[in-house]
């Protein structure tokens, strides 16, 4: 008989386990609790972005409106250069029934830097149109971003202009300035002013002034769609400024006695942006 020496033989690795898999239902999904405060913080994140969002939104607009009110300003320099000085005509007029309710009226028919009628016409600006136009081509500088109101009877077309001149400005009706040369006091007569979309028709802004009979009307409303209740207005210098009037100028007509002290005195630093007012 042989005698066999064994060999000492090595460990043997354990069996690696297979991979296990969780089933649908066993893994952990949201609780009703968890996706409701997911939903709650998404909620605040908006209403915390929303507001500065519409707050660009709103800046954004009145920069823009600056920026047509600003060109038209140019426009009509131009044009008083253009013509020894002699300021652009403004005599395409509206009359108003003081203290009435009643529609205005077509009175003066004449020459004028703009004869659009706001809440009728549907055609954009142009040179039939407006004595400006030649100077600057592009009609979308007579209307303002923030006004969104429609020609009558058309709610998908925005009306062709915002916009109305002083009456100042080479008015026949009025007390008025024909010749640029003749103003004394440039930076504080307004020229043009963004107007309220319920009241604007013609292209002409009247301001009765102080010691007239009815100094404590409007016989124009203007806009207040900027910063809440503000207007942007620029004066013959070429500057443009943004008024914030101390209440509203909402759900008013032409001719419409002032509603508060605060509408008075709204009306009192308008009637001082005119000519026999402001050193002028």
């Amino acid at each position: 008989m042989n005698t066999v020496v064994s060999q000492p033989r090595e460990p043997r690795a354990a069996p690696t386990p297979p991979p296990r898999f969780e089933s649908a239902s066993s893994r952990r999904a949201f609780t009703l609790i968890e996706l409701l405060v997911v939903i709650a913080v998404i909620a605040i994140l908006a209403s915390l972005l929303l507001p500065a969002l519409s707050k660009g939104k709103a800046r954004a607009q009145t920069i823009d409106c600056i920026d047509h009110l600003r060109q038209l300003q140019l426009c009509w320099h131009m044009y008083a250069q253009d013509n020894e000085n002699t300021l652009v005509p403004n005599n395409f007029v509206y009359y108003v029934t003081m203290g009435s309710t009643n529609p205005p009226f077509l009175g003066a028919n004449g020459s004028s830097w703009c004869r659009s009628v706001a809440k009728l016409d549907p055609n954009p600006i142009n040179d039939q149109s407006s004595m400006l136009f030649e100077y600057n081509r592009n009609p979308a500088i007579y209307h303002c971003a923030s006004d969104t109101s429609t020609v009558t009877d058309q709610p998908a077309l925005l009306r062709n202009r915002s916009f109305n001149m002083s009456n100042s400005i080479n008015c026949t009706n009025d007390n008025y300035f024909k010749k640029e040369t003749e103003i004394k006091s440039s930076s504080t007569l307004f020229v043009f002013i963004d107007t309220d979309a319920d009241a604007i028709l013609d292209a002409s802004f009247g301001i009765n002034p102080i010691g007239s009979y009815f100094q404590n009307s409007w016989l124009d409303i203007p806009a207040d769609r900027h910063n809440t209740r503000g207007a942007n207005l620029t004066f013959a210098d070429g500057h443009v400024e943004t008024i914030k009037w101390k209440e509203r100028k909402i759900e008013r007509f032409p001719g419409s006695i002032v509603t508060s002290p605060d509408d008075l005195e709204d009306l009192r630093r308008l009637q001082q942006c005119i000519k026999g007012a402001g050193g002028n």
